[in-house]
């Protein structure tokens, strides 16, 4: 299959994906609602997040905070995209990590910048807990930005232990 349109596809199916779970959730939650999913583990909530991922600068009360995030995510989308598609003949030789990475992030990122320039807020729906520890509730696209992260983190730990390895 072409890079491009692996790529492609995998931050098209995160933004649908993203932009279903998210209208289902206001379409079947109202703010606040809680479904215990796997009691003490992980509930489904239905939060409208103003801020960053994971309810970062949600209590700003600045226009401006909203308006700096979604700034923000479109230089990150820019400079991703470059990386993604620019033409290039090493394209071929990316690691799939990489761009399946670079994707999923890429993807996350519109999907939230989606709710942010529309609506005003991100939806957010999904909350875990570990032991006593509350994580911030998030959505799909987080899940994905937090995926692909991990998996640009895990091709930098290769390619840095593989080069390593290489000059010893």
């Amino acid at each position: 299959m072409n890079p491009r349109l692996r790529t492609a596809g995998i931050a098209g199916a995160v933004v649908v994906i993203d932009r279903i779970s998210k209208m289902y959730i206001q379409s079947a939650y109202t703010a606040w609602d809680v479904k215990p999913v796997i009691a003490g583990f992980f509930n489904i909530v239905h939060t409208e997040n103003p801020g960053a991922a994971f309810g970062i600068l949600a209590d700003s009360p600045s226009a401006w905070s909203s308006m700096l995030l979604v700034a923000v995510s479109l230089v990150v989308m820019a400079i991703i995209g470059v990386m993604l598609w620019r033409p290039r003949p090493s394209i071929t030789q990316t690691h799939w990590l990489v761009s399946i990475g670079l994707a999923l992030v890429f993807g996350g990122a519109l999907g939230n910048v989606w709710d942010r320039l529309f609506r005003g807020t991100v939806t957010d729906f999904l909350q875990v807990f570990i032991g006593s520890y509350e994580f911030p509730s998030f959505n799909a696209a987080d899940s994905a930005i937090s995926v692909g992260a991990a998996l640009l983190l895990i091709d930098l730990w290769r390619t840095r232990h593989q080069h390593h390895s290489e000059h010893s």
